[in-house]
């Protein structure tokens, strides 16, 4: 699989604000993924990088990261299945602008956790739920937990 993803700056982005309906800068996102699946066992990875633009609100423009996502799980049947994920995030290149105060301010950040899920029927129409908890660590320059 092959993916990108674009976000635009959308809403009243007011930097004096504590919430914002928007990030208040555009960003694109690429990558690709795989999935592995023999009706029994499951194993996906995606990774992808983020370009940011500049927040001209605030002179501040984030730098690039890279993120990897990874899912292993067994079905104990056909309908539920059991596993782990986890997530690797990294900025590869630092924060720019006037407004970058606090210099590059690289982060990253790391999690794994358990996940459920289960296939189940809602008419005719079949649906899944997944439950996923993550437990972070390794983080630098960002929010760990």
């Amino acid at each position: 699989m092959a993916y990108s993803m674009g976000n635009l700056p959308v809403g009243a982005y007011d930097p004096d604000r504590l919430v914002n309906t928007g990030l208040g800068h555009a960003s694109m996102d690429a990558g690709g993924g795989y999935t592995y699946f023999d009706k029994t066992n499951e194993f996906s990875a995606v990774a992808g990088m983020t370009y940011n633009w500049e927040n001209t609100d605030i002179d501040y423009k984030n730098g690039i990261d890279a993120h990897l996502d990874l899912s292993a799980s067994h079905f104990i049947t056909s309908q539920t299945h059991l596993g782990v994920v986890g997530y690797v995030y990294h900025q590869v290149t630092g924060d720019s602008g006037s407004g970058a105060t606090q210099g590059d301010f690289k982060s990253k950040v790391s999690a794994v956790g358990p996940q459920a899920g289960h296939f189940f029927k809602v008419g005719k129409a079949l649906w899944y739920a997944n439950l996923k908890g993550y437990y972070e660590f390794d983080a630098e320059n960002r929010a760990e937990g």
